[in-house]
């Protein structure tokens, strides 16, 4: 992997958020996945911090959905994982798992 394609663990977890979410992909529910994950709180700048890089380095895109009348007009922002996404993450994966291999008896599994 080159520098532009490496993830961070909290960029990593974005992307598997979205993901998972599919077409229900928005900021606040971006963070309640990745919270549930870390069961820790995600402060909002940390989050569209990471989804603004995550789109700058092409792993990410967003488009405007239509004003919602529950939300004083605002327009939601939905986002999804390009296929360079999924790439970076299939690979992160591997270099993970490759990594994790063999540490079973050292680490437990975790439970």
């Amino acid at each position: 992997m080159g520098a532009r394609s490496q993830l961070g663990e909290f960029e990593q977890l974005v992307l598997l958020a979205v993901l998972r979410l599919k077409d229900a992909a928005y900021g606040p529910r971006i963070s309640a996945v990745v919270e549930e994950a870390l069961d820790r709180t995600v402060s909002r700048g940390a989050l569209y911090s990471s989804l603004a890089r995550l789109d700058e380095k092409g792993f990410l895109e967003w488009s405007v959905e239509a004003t919602s009348s529950g939300r004083s007009g605002s327009r939601n922002r939905r986002f999804a994982v390009t296929e360079p996404g999924v790439e970076v993450l299939r690979a992160s994966r591997s270099a993970l798992l490759a990594l994790w291999d063999g540490l079973e008896t050292t680490l437990g599994d975790g439970s």
